[in-house]
């Protein structure tokens, strides 16, 4: 009866360990073919990032913008610009901090449409 009860242990560890095995090897291939296809414009943004000092998404929280449209992002600048104007009790570091945010998203909407021109729905959804 333990000889049994071992075996019986034994295959569901090898039935296990071999499904394990198994999803591993998926995600690992899946991860690998999802950088390949945004390695191009991954490499532009992050070059981006590093030219303003700012992470798209951090640009993206401080416009509170959620899609990469022009039209959301120059009316959310517009409005951020003007409220931090120093004349009106605003800080110029928030101010600065609006326009690098700005200048960040420009940037990646124009590497958008340099990889893509024929997605220009994509940027204006």
């Amino acid at each position: 009866m333990a000889k049994y009860l071992v075996q019986i242990i034994v295959m569901g560890a090898q039935v296990v360990g071999r499904a394990f095995a198994r999803a591993l090897q998926q995600e690992i291939a899946a991860s690998q073919a999802a950088a390949k296809a945004r390695n191009s414009a991954g490499q532009h943004s992050a070059a981006a990032s590093s030219i303003t000092g700012m992470s798209l998404q951090e640009a993206q929280q401080i416009l509170n913008i959620s899609t990469l449209t022009p039209e959301e992002i120059q009316k959310n600048y517009e409005h951020l610009f003007k409220s931090n104007d120093k004349s009106v009790g605003g800080s110029f570091y928030i101010q600065s901090k609006v326009v690098r945010a700005k200048e960040r998203l420009d940037e990646e909407i124009s590497i958008q449409t340099q990889d893509h021109p024929h997605s220009q729905q994509k940027t204006e959804t």
